[in-house]
């Protein structure tokens, strides 16, 4: 069962990679479904990209904090597969905060996005979020509120 959850999960994510709305759409109904007593994975993966997906800056705050909290909730060990999720999960975090104008929060969550970065491998994935570390540290260095898109 959980398989095929997440099999769903990284079909409506896949989604909002090609129409941003049906994903987001998608992606909230599988959060409804599987509510409060969803697996830990499931909660963190919907949420993250939830939050990828909204427009307003205040919205995928919320998202980010809902995705974080699910790594964080009580009696959740905190394995080696979430562990590797965190520098990404403050990494947005603190892009939320710049985009809001909340300059001192952001800087605060990129340190600790920055502080995780050691369990990330060099590969394609670990090089993406160094990658969108840098630019949102220079955004923030500048002052900019602006999305940052990154290719």
């Amino acid at each position: 069962m959980s398989d095929d959850r997440m099999a769903e999960v990284f079909t409506a994510v896949g989604l909002g990679g090609v129409d941003p709305a049906a994903g987001r759409q998608a992606l909230e109904k599988l959060w409804n479904e599987l509510g409060e007593r969803a697996e830990v994975l499931h909660r963190c993966v919907i949420a993250h990209h939830l939050a990828g997906l909204q427009e307003e800056a205040a919205a995928a705050l919320c998202w980010d904090q809902r995705a974080l909290a699910a790594v964080f909730g009580p009696g959740v060990p905190l394995d080696e597969g979430l562990r590797g999720f965190l520098p990404s999960l403050y990494l947005n975090l603190a892009d939320s905060h710049r985009r809001l104008g909340e300059f001192d929060m952001a800087r605060m969550q990129l340190a600790i996005a920055r502080g995780h970065l050691t369990v990330l491998a060099a590969d394609a994935y670990g090089a993406l979020i160094r990658t969108r570390l840098h630019g949102i540290e220079a955004a923030l260095a500048a002052g900019s509120t602006e999305c940052l898109v990154f290719s």
